[in-house]
């Protein structure tokens, strides 16, 4: 719950009541590598903070293929937000691409805070856009050479190399397990 309380404080202050309000809401939740925090055709159900692992989102396309379309790390917020707050079906899935440790909060708790701690709203908007921008993305430019997107995402997911299959880094750069192998042999 440090982690949590930490994060949360990035974004504004809270007093020591607020926060063991706060902390009274969450729950702890394991998730094993593979194992989904929501599906698509699913309404998201809960707000998840990762202490521990890597969550990737991902989505089938037109052809069945799966695609990887972002990687979220630790001491970030992990939910498909706006269909979170719509109460509408995900299109995407969030998937735990490790083992992984989470504080989450259900949605009737989430709105608690809201309807309880004065300014709330207010840190949970920045968070809430933090989260936005974590998962819009970073896409590497297909019209780029495989070597530069792969090179691109070793320097912005410095500690994801090792950690995560190359199958979902190989889906996140649009190549083949092949090809991303030989880059990866030639970088060397």
């Amino acid at each position: 719950m440090k982690e949590l309380i930490e994060y949360i404080l990035q974004f504004g202050n809270l007093n020591k009541q607020q926060i063991d309000f706060i902390t009274g809401k969450a729950t702890e939740l394991n998730l094993q590598k593979d194992a989904y925090f929501s599906e698509a055709t699913k309404i998201p159900k809960q707000v998840g903070f990762i202490v521990e692992g890597i969550i990737r989102g991902c989505y089938y396309n037109n052809k069945g293929e799966e695609i990887t379309r972002c990687f979220i790390g630790e001491n970030n917020l992990v939910v498909d937000y706006v269909n979170f707050e719509a109460n509408t079906a995900s299109s995407e899935y969030l998937q735990a691409a490790t083992n992984c440790k989470l504080v989450v909060f259900s949605k009737q708790n989430w709105e608690e805070l809201s309807n309880t701690i004065v300014g709330w709203d207010n840190i949970k908007n920045k968070m809430v856009q933090k989260c936005l921008i974590m998962k819009s993305r970073k896409s590497p430019v297909i019209s780029q050479d495989a070597t530069t997107r792969y090179l691109e995402f070793m320097e912005n997911y410095p500690s994801l190399i090792n950690r995560v299959p190359l199958a979902y880094i190989s889906s996140y750069l649009g190549v083949t397990q092949q090809s991303l192998s030989r880059i990866r042999k030639n970088i060397r």
